[in-house]
């Protein structure tokens, strides 16, 4: 592939909701621009994309594919993105990458909950967009009725710059709406022709005050002045071309093709971003310049136990070339650059550099993670990073032998650095390896990627909720341990007071032993006595929290005594003490916001209501509701699942911890119950 300049460089992103044909389309692109010669299909999961064992297994994308591919003189760096929403991470990465998106809509299905949400994404950061009404071959496909549907949702600035001839069985190909005479246009859809024209018209008209004036003077535009008009509507969001076709019957293609090279941004077009100089600890402005000093962010990482980490790397200036030293600004070390590659799907192709505006990627890298930017030392800049979403499912990974044992922390450890959106951390309370992740699909995807790329079986469970004991009520306990088996005997007594402390505390120890009737050498025995009771629980087994336990009184024997001993009366002291202190469970409660389209607010006030939910109060907006409450994290164990149900996938929330309180006294009962069960199925 030759070079190219940032201004001949198309970087755009495909997305859809799952199953609308991403796949199948950029497949058809790559053929259709002669970059691979034979057709893949993605039922049968031989496309160019869709190349990992569990994408094939399950037939549909679980990863960002990088297809690049050449276009009358231009380099499309074409990024397919996974539909199903619990990759959502890997789309994020990939908008973050391109100046430009095509979202993809089944001409059968409509818009559906994944398209709106990748609108919105795209929408968010002002990534100009393309529509690509797909699937017109199919049964039920209705190009004007999915026309309607997404003026609808996403607004009048979505205009059809084509006309579909034909559908379902009989669909033939499209009609260019600027470009086609009357002449041309097949008498089927000769009577639309003029209303949608007159429409495309109006939104090119709108961008710029000299065609606005010669429109409303009602005169013609030329085919030059629609497609200045509308690339300038492109770029700032005020106009979204709608086209369509068939990637399976690679209808429309070409002019897809077309309008990505005409229409959407080079980076050259979009500009310079906002990077701070961490040597001046000033911002400054970084433009898509092949001579400028180096910047480039790592959008994506993937590990390999055989080729080593490989890592995706989007330039925005300067060049970095192979084997050559830059400067990880995020990590302040310098890494050194081997070989750089150009990817298409699983293949890698060497290349010497990676210009301003283009994408590449470099294996084993040390140190460097997505997020990190890469620069040169003399200029250290940081760009802005990627705003992955918070996990929200949570599940206890266990290993299924000790074998797996040794290996599950480090493959672990390569499963986060791989993939942002899962979170792996010990849980201090229940002694659990707790992985997180957006939901069932991606949280299976990740198991039987442990096993298969790092050969770790690991099983999973719903994880244990790190619950807490205290007392309600102070009081006071003693204890004397005394035990003579024949020379040295043993001798400890100790008399404590236990008093609750306000929630959050935690637990202390205090010694206000006066005139020596526990001699000071025994005090630090009697302190590790209370506190290791105190971690393993008492009534249920769970640490003891939120109490004073002051040692006052007690007495030695000259011989018997001992550092053990005592540990010993201290442990029975406060076992005793705490049974005796009307003892309570506590358990975590979350703060949650839970965001939902308007419709769903009363199904899911009356979910929370069941979950013992404390709702704080509700925001109102733009037909999208914001709850915020409090819940008791037993509830929310499922509520990914519970939330996607109700909301037909339109929900969203985050979660954080919040405080403990005194769990219900019924269900208290039911988990101590259940802790003594544990130990004798272990």
């Amino acid at each position: 592939m030759e070079k190219y300049q940032s201004e001949q460089i198309r970087n755009v992103v495909l997305l859809s909701h799952t199953g609308a044909g991403k796949t199948s389309l950029s497949e058809a692109m790559l053929f259709h621009s002669k970059t691979i010669n034979r057709l893949g299909k993605a039922d049968d999961g031989t496309t160019t994309s869709d190349y990992d064992p569990d994408e094939v297994k399950r037939k549909i994308s679980i990863n960002t594919s990088l297809l690049p591919f050449e276009w009358n003189k231009t380099k499309i760096n074409l990024l397919d993105t996974p539909g199903y929403a619990d990759f959502v991470g890997e789309v994020k990465a990939a908008l973050r990458a391109a100046e430009g998106a095509v979202i993809v809509v089944c001409a059968a299905s409509g818009v559906e909950v994944g398209t709106e949400f990748v609108w919105k994404y795209a929408e968010d950061i002002g990534i100009p967009r393309i529509i690509f009404i797909n699937k017109l071959e199919r049964e039920n496909a209705d190009f004007f009725k999915t026309v309607a549907q997404i003026e609808a949702t996403f607004g009048r600035k979505c205009v059809p710059i084509q006309l579909p001839v034909g559908a379902e069985s009989n669909f033939q190909g499209v009609v260019d709406l600027i470009a086609a005479k009357p002449s041309e246009v097949p008498p089927t859809v000769a009577d639309k022709l003029d209303a949608l024209r007159d429409k495309l018209a109006e939104a090119a008209a709108e961008t710029d005050d000299d065609l606005i004036t010669k429109y409303l003077e009602g005169e013609e535009l030329t085919e030059e002045e629609l497609r200045r008009g509308l690339r300038a509507g492109v770029a700032t969001g005020k106009v979204v071309p709608i086209m369509a076709g068939s990637a399976l019957q690679s209808k429309g293609i070409a002019e897809l093709m077309d309008a990505i090279c005409h229409y959407l941004p080079s980076p050259k077009d979009r500009g310079g971003i906002t990077a701070n100089n961490t040597k001046t600890k000033q911002e400054e402005t970084v433009d898509p310049d092949a001579d400028a000093p180096l910047s480039a962010l790592v959008f994506k990482t993937t590990a390999d136990p055989y080729v080593g980490k490989l890592t995706y790397l989007r330039v925005y200036s300067g060049t970095i070339k192979s084997d050559s030293s830059v400067w990880n600004a995020n990590k302040n070390h310098a890494e050194r650059i081997g070989q750089l590659y150009s990817i298409r799907g699983k293949s890698q192709e060497p290349v010497p550099q990676i210009a301003a505006g283009d994408i590449g990627a470099v294996a084993k890298l040390a140190d460097t993670g997505t997020n990190d930017t890469l620069c040169d030392k003399e200029h250290p800049l940081v760009l802005e990073a990627i705003e992955f979403p918070h996990p929200t499912l949570r599940v206890a990974v266990y290993p299924k032998t000790k074998a797996d044992l040794d290996k599950m922390g480090p493959a672990l450890a390569r499963l986060t650095e791989e993939d942002a959106t899962i979170t792996v951390h010990k849980d201090t309370v229940t002694a659990e390896t707790v992985l997180s992740g957006m939901g069932e699909a991606h949280v299976d995807v990740s198991v039987e990627k442990i096993k298969r790329k790092f050969g770790v079986d690991i099983r999973t469970d719903t994880p244990k909720i790190p619950y807490k004991e205290t007392i309600t009520v102070p009081v006071k306990a003693e204890y004397k341990h005394k035990k003579q088996t024949g020379g040295h005997g043993q001798y400890g007594h100790v008399l404590l007071e236990l008093e609750p402390l306000p929630r959050g505390t935690g637990a202390e120890f205090g010694n206000r032993v006066v005139g020596g009737s526990v001699p000071k050498n025994y005090i630090p025995a009697v302190d590790k006595g209370v506190n290791e009771t105190l971690n393993d629980g008492v009534i249920a087994g769970y640490p003891v929290t939120d109490l004073k336990v002051t040692l006052y009184d007690g007495s030695a024997h000259p011989v018997d005594s001992s550092d053990m001993s005592f540990k010993i009366a201290a442990s029975h002291a406060v076992k005793k003490g705490v049974n005796d202190g009307q003892p309570v469970l506590l358990e975590p409660i979350m703060n949650i916001q839970i965001t939902i389209p308007d419709s769903f607010t009363g199904d899911i006030m009356s979910d929370l209501n069941g979950k013992r939910a404390k709702v704080l109060g509700m925001t109102p907006g733009d037909g999208i509701n914001v709850i915020d409450a409090q819940v008791p994290l037993a509830e929310l164990l499922r509520y990914a699942i519970d939330l996607r149900s109700i909301t037909q996938g339109r929900g969203s929330y985050t979660m954080e911890f919040s405080h403990y309180e005194e769990v219900p006294a019924h269900l208290a009962q039911r988990i101590i119950a259940e802790s003594k069960k544990e130990p004798e199925k272990a």
